[in-house]
């Protein structure tokens, strides 16, 4: 099987089959459904004693798999994002959170990847809650090999773990075997004129497209995949402040609360320096359509990003604002 092959499709796809893979070895390893499809007719027909659907009850399922890490089992519970950090908010903050359980929240369609199902589904401020409670680790895949890993550095993390996937299939990012590491960016393109930090695969995508745009101008935009909000590469950060003459923070998500406010409240304390947030204006978007397009929407474009970094790092706006 060729690496293509094997990282094809979407990254909740790459999860189902990672999951699988872990609980056949570990019998442990106890999957809690919420009707999400895929899990009863893989992983329900093989391991049925290791399977519970609970329906779609997602405070019931967080509960109930706080239940099970604290007799010692390890918990993944499934479910949509914006389900996971609204509808069972309370039961993640007390039971899992707050205890510092083992449980590890694996949610699909963040963001905008539900687009076309409207904003009941959008999940534009998951990650400004997520970031609020205790213990938590927060990861968000780039792709589905960074999905695979993601989701093994999960099943051993001694405390609670949320992992953002989204829902389609969306471009590689990683063409070879790579360390992951829970709270440490990864740099995809090197440069010291400005940065560009991104979470989520098509974010992501956009900014080393964005990197590409910007090498015929003379700029080197160095872009970090910041795969982990919580906890954020702080090193990492204050780096870019330092050595850069700014940073473009891109997710898919509210300006408020994701990613682009962890940047800030980094730089502001650490090393101020001008950081331009780009994701959504508001949590609540009334249009359906792809992900792609609503971010074009929202303002998220490679184009618009390169003339983003291209400002911050124009030599004329760092001398009439030093």
């Amino acid at each position: 099987m060729t690496w293509a092959e094997r990282y094809a499709g979407s990254t909740r796809e790459v999860y189902r089959r990672t999951l699988l893979e872990l609980a056949c070895a570990d019998s442990r390893i106890y999957c809690v459904d919420s009707d999400m499809g895929g899990f009863e007719d893989d992983f329900g027909e093989q391991l049925p004693r290791q399977y519970a659907n609970v329906g779609i009850a997602e405070a019931n399922m967080i509960g109930m798999s706080a239940g099970l890490a604290a007799a010692g089992l390890i918990p993944f519970a499934n479910t949509m994002s914006a389900f996971a950090t609204a509808r069972a908010a309370e039961q993640l903050r007390l039971d899992v959170a707050g205890n510092d359980l083992p449980v590890r929240i694996v949610a699909s369609h963040g963001g905008l990847s539900a687009g076309h199902y409207g904003p009941s589904h959008h999940s534009l401020a998951d990650l400004a809650v997520l970031r609020t409670m205790p213990h938590l680790t927060v990861l968000v895949p780039a792709d589905t090999v960074e999905t695979e890993y993601a989701i093994r550095a999960a099943a051993v993390a001694p405390g609670p773990v949320f992992v953002r996937l989204g829902r389609s299939e969306t471009p590689l990012v990683y063409q070879k075997p790579y360390e992951f590491t829970v709270g440490k960016a990864v740099e995809l393109a090197a440069g010291n004129a400005v940065t560009i930090i991104a979470t989520g695969p098509l974010p992501v995508n956009m900014s080393l497209t964005a990197s590409a745009l910007l090498e015929p101008e003379g700029i080197a935009a160095r872009v970090l995949n910041m795969h982990t909000i919580q906890p954020i590469d702080h090193a990492a950060v204050v780096r870019a402040a330092r050595q850069t003459a700014g940073i473009v923070t891109v997710e898919d998500h509210v300006v408020s609360g994701g990613l682009g406010a962890a940047v800030c409240e980094i730089v502001c304390a650490e090393h101020p320096c001008r950081v331009t947030r780009m994701g959504s204006a508001t949590a609540y978007v009334d249009e359906v359509g792809s992900e792609r397009e609503l971010l074009v929407a929202a303002g998220v474009s490679p184009e618009r990003i390169a003339a983003a970094a291209a400002e911050l790092a124009n030599p004329r706006w760092r001398r009439e604002t030093a």
